[in-house]
């Protein structure tokens, strides 16, 4: 799919979530990038966090060994702000516990690998 220019101001959403989030079943992180590729966004990141921790002031660490770790995850999007506020409804529909941040960025390149 070829995505049209993309330069100029746009919303970077960081959506911070935990790696046992689900949604259906299916891991929360990739059930967002799932949807958002189906709403035809220009792309979506997820970062693995080594440590943190949240609401819950529980911290998580991947120094830790568990069999179900819980490590921080970071789902970030760079999108058309009307885009993004378009979502933000079916979000809090599917993320139960987390932090959604938007931000003004300047895309200065956005451009397929040659």
């Amino acid at each position: 799919m070829e995505h049209e220019r993309f330069e100029g101001e746009r919303t970077l959403m960081r959506i911070h979530i935990g790696e046992s989030d689900k949604w259906h079943g299916k891991a929360l992180h990739e059930a967002l990038v799932e949807y958002f590729r189906k709403e035809g966004w220009s792309g979506a990141t997820v970062l693995r966090g080594v440590a943190g921790y949240g609401s819950t002031s529980r911290y998580h660490s991947d120094k830790i060994l568990r069999l179900s770790q819980d490590l921080p995850l970071v789902v970030e999007v760079v999108e058309d702000s009307e885009r993004v506020e378009r979502v933000l409804p079916k979000l809090d529909e599917m993320i139960g516990g987390g932090l959604v941040t938007l931000e003004k960025v300047r895309v200065i390149l956005y451009r397929a690998h040659k």
